[in-house]
């Protein structure tokens, strides 16, 4: 919650922002999800929902930004105030991206409704539960003004590199092992990406938690190992 002001409708404009956000971490926690039981079940009316969700994120994130301006025009806040509504709107753009590249996942994973299933199907599995739950996470971070919460989820990243990796690794064998493989592995290895983005976006909001309760940024380099260069380009 955010601290009282003497002027009540400051701090309802405020609170008002706050449960946006929130909102919108919501709606793109549950967009995700659908999008991995997509792929995971195969199930196009999962997909389906995944996809029409990335619209309803990207409307609560024009209402944010709408209200992040009002703000800032009729309150001119400063100091911890400024940073609480500069976060709002970071965080919401790190969401806006999130259901981006979940409904990414979701397309994707209707083609692979259209193939054969891979074996690595698993290990997406595994890297989506860990992001999944990095993002449920970090909001309930962001909503408790949790620093150590938020500290936490930043250095979980390393986890969903290493995933990433090996999955990478594991695709490109398959792909040379048998030309067949080709089509249904890089659709694979794109979710796989995207699944790995909105890893990335989710210890991006860690950080901007842990700077909105301390008041500054965490030390140190985030721990990171994508070893697999050419696949930084992939996405969607």
């Amino acid at each position: 919650m955010i601290d009282p002001h003497i002027v009540k409708s400051f701090d309802e404009q405020l609170n008002k922002l706050h449960d946006m956000v929130l909102q919108m971490g919501e709606l793109a926690e549950r967009q995700f999800d659908q999008a991995i039981r997509a792929l995971i079940e195969r199930n196009a009316d999962s997909s389906g929902l995944a996809v029409a969700a990335e619209a309803e994120v990207r409307a609560l994130n024009t209402a944010v930004n709408e209200q992040v301006i009002r703000v800032l025009c009729l309150r001119g806040p400063v100091a911890d105030d400024l940073r609480v509504v500069v976060t709002a709107l970071k965080i919401a753009a790190a969401l806006d991206r999130i259901a981006d590249y979940s409904a990414g996942v979701a397309r994707r994973a209707l083609l692979l409704n259209e193939q054969s299933a891979l074996p690595t199907v698993r290990a997406v599995k595994r890297m989506g539960a860990l992001v999944h739950r990095l993002l449920k996470e970090v909001m309930q971070s962001y909503a408790h003004r949790d620093s150590a919460l938020a500290h936490q989820v930043w250095t979980r990243d390393l986890e969903v590199d290493e995933l990433y990796s090996g999955l990478f690794r594991e695709l490109l064998t398959y792909m040379m092992e048998d030309p067949a493989n080709i089509t249904a592995s890089s659709n694979l290895l794109f979710i796989a990406k995207n699944v790995e983005r909105i890893g990335d976006h989710a210890t991006n909001i860690g950080e901007m938690v842990y700077f909105l309760v301390t008041g500054h940024p965490m030390d140190g380099e985030r721990p990171k190992n994508d070893t697999s260069s050419y696949a930084t380009g992939l996405s969607h």
